[in-house]
């Protein structure tokens, strides 16, 4: 973050900025883990008491991450939960949530791992008040959760990209360095979560690419480095954030890398893993194939901005659980080894989240 300074200030205005600041700072510290705590250092330790909800009496689970709906045989893998090595993180309490959250509205902007994150806590929050009315509306890519009882809304906008898909002459075009979809979308939250990178490298030409061309910097390209686009879409992304974001009446997090356990082809070929089979996560707390490339890049560009971001660092914790994804259990033909069963590791994703927002 930038840092001015300015010699011929009066005392009267720093000691007004001070004031003003201390929100700010206190998100800071929040992000820094101020308190000891890194909840992303850790490993997944058994307990009977989990999963937080049972998933055949939460209605919001798309039937892909309804593991046990769709005949997986064991349950084992329900019975963890993740443990910070330096400390305790709080279990999920429902009503507390609800609580501190009153009057507010969070969005989770992103692509089918946010919507595996955003089922996860609505089952959460369901849970501990079954009997309040609820209502959930989809219209185009926004769903909307909302208990009226406590004036929460739980918000999922479907945005692979983050940067902007626009039908043009010559067909399709991502635009690496245009986001104006964010400037009707993403505003008037109290909490944004973002995510992107699972269809950076889930596309191929001519396979599941919803563009025909790439627009960098105005000029067109078939194709490019995924990586190399996705750090310049990032990058549009932090712009946008610190142009457009207030901190002291938004919170804004981005949702980490959530890994994938096909062979290691994406980032580490070294590493022949697969989830299919697996029923127990990988013991400690180190995954032995290393991080995806796209970890560092989401660190580089968000040390850049100059407004607070907290990094929802879960890679490591999710990349341990080589058991938590719905393998042939997601009701089609396949193995799925990038989403993750509900109940299961997003419950964490989650019950740290309101960690930190409850820290600050």
């Amino acid at each position: 973050m930038g840092y001015h300074h300015g010699y011929h200030t009066s005392f009267r205005s720093i000691a007004i900025s001070i004031i003003l600041l201390l929100p700010w700072l206190d998100r800071v510290e929040s992000s820094e883990f101020s308190s000891g705590c890194d909840y992303f250092n850790g490993s997944w330790i058994q307990d009977s008491t989990y999963p937080l909800y049972n998933s055949s009496n939460c209605p919001f689970i798309s039937k892909d991450f309804d593991c046990q709906a769709n005949g997986r045989p064991d349950n084992l893998y329900l019975k963890y939960k993740w443990n910070p090595t330096a400390c305790s993180l709080p279990r999920f309490n429902g009503l507390d949530f609800l609580m501190k959250m009153k009057e507010k509205k969070i969005l989770f902007v992103g692509d089918s791992i946010s919507l595996n994150m955003w089922e996860s806590l609505l089952c959460m929050v369901h849970a501990a008040v079954p009997e309040s009315n609820y209502s959930l509306k989809s219209k185009g890519n926004l769903s909307t959760f909302s208990l009226p009882e406590f004036g929460v809304s739980l918000e999922y906008s479907h945005n692979v990209y983050l940067v902007d898909l626009v039908k043009e002459d010559i067909g399709v075009v991502l635009k690496l360095d245009s986001i104006e979809n964010g400037n009707y979308s993403w505003k008037g939250y109290d909490v944004l979560i973002f995510n992107s990178w699972h269809w950076w490298v889930h596309t191929s030409k001519g396979k599941n690419q919803p563009w025909e061309f790439i627009e960098s910097n105005g000029k067109i390209f078939e194709d490019m480095d995924r990586l190399v686009a996705f750090k310049e879409a990032l990058s549009t992304w932090s712009g946008w954030v610190d142009s457009n974001v207030e901190p002291l009446t938004t919170r804004v997090f981005f949702q980490g890398i959530s890994p994938v356990h096909y062979d290691g082809r994406e980032w580490n070929r070294s590493v022949s893993t697969t989830c299919k089979g697996e029923t127990t996560p990988v013991n400690g707390t180190i995954y032995p194939g290393g991080l995806p490339p796209a970890v560092a890049i989401v660190k580089q560009v968000l040390e850049t901005m100059s407004k607070p971001v907290i990094l929802l660092d879960i890679t490591t914790l999710s990349l341990l659980r080589k058991d938590g994804h719905p393998s042939v259990y997601y009701g089609q033909d396949g193995n799925d080894c990038s989403h993750w069963c509900l109940a299961g590791p997003p419950d964490a994703w989650n019950e740290i989240l309101f960690a930190l927002l409850s820290n600050s």
